[in-house]
């Protein structure tokens, strides 16, 4: 798989900040990979986001250097606009970016600020609800759905735009348990189905390292791991103690410290997945 995101020893300082908000990043994302992007409070991620859809540098002032290129376009020489169509962006509080009168509405919003004709518009409009089952929401005004049903409609606004990189702010945060994991189940369809390349942020590494190929963990304006999800959790790495280890791995880690090898092939990352190992070790 070619490489979609390439950062180049890229560091950015808010104009007003004494000190740097991230420090020589390099990193390169792949097509169709699943990332998790953790870190505590203040460590870098929303600025490092920011700069894959062009907010930085073109909205936040500050001191730059290295460079961010996203599907062959160099960030600091496009305009937003054209980055629109290859990075779509989720905020955590969908409420953040619904505000048309109704869900139909919404998810045109983008498509005509881009100028797309008319039935374009309405083929990529009835396309991105059918994709996410909301069909029935068209006419509804936003103010009248559910949470779970907003994050949908944010996200249906997204993909109309038809973009290579889909990025998810914290998106189970407002959820129940049960539309948290229809969520985490849809967004792992839509890298099957339309080969986004998907970038996550999220402490609920329950529900999300399941489906990751890839985990970030990021502080003081650094990348401080990078790797499988199974290799980070079975590191002794003290930015595990940042995010939070998955209840699936607290319990790997107490039978295998109490000589239970319950699966040789390393530690379980879903419940699912920890529930068989078991029934296999009883065996």
């Amino acid at each position: 798989m070619g490489i979609i995101v390439n950062v180049e020893n890229y560091s950015f300082t808010y104009s007003s900040a004494k000190k740097a908000a991230l420090n020589n990043i390099d990193l390169k994302l792949h097509e169709k990979e699943i990332t998790i992007l953790a870190g505590p409070t203040g460590c870098g991620k929303s600025t490092l986001l920011k700069s894959f859809i062009g907010l930085i540098p073109h909205m936040y002032a500050g001191s730059l250097s290295g460079r961010v290129i996203i599907d062959g376009i160099v960030v600091h020489d496009a305009q937003i606009s054209d980055l629109a169509t290859k990075v779509g962006y989720v905020f955590q509080n969908p409420e953040n970016q619904i505000f048309m009168f109704s869900v139909e509405r919404d998810i045109a919003f983008g498509l005509e600020n881009l100028g797309i004709d008319r039935s374009s518009i309405r083929e990529r409009i009835d396309w991105a609800m059918s994709l996410l089952d909301i069909q029935s929401l068209a006419m509804k005004p936003p103010h009248e759905i559910s949470d779970g049903q907003k994050q949908r409609t944010a996200l249906a606004g997204v993909l109309a735009m038809r973009p290579k990189i889909l990025i998810l702010d914290e998106p189970t945060s407002l959820l129940d348990p049960k539309t948290a994991l229809d969520l985490i189940n849809l967004v792992e369809n839509l890298r099957e189905t339309l080969g986004m390349t998907i970038i996550i942020v999220e402490h609920r590494l329950d529900l999300v390292s399941r489906i990751a190929d890839r985990i970030l963990i990021m502080d003081k304006g650094e990348i401080v791991s990078d790797g499988a999800p199974r290799d980070i959790f079975m590191s002794d790495h003290p930015s595990l103690l940042q995010v939070g280890m998955p209840t699936v791995i607290r319990m790997y880690k107490a039978l295998s410290s109490r000589g239970i090898d319950i699966d040789g092939d390393g530690p379980p990352t879903s419940v699912d997945y920890m529930i068989e190992a078991i029934k296999r070790w009883k065996k």
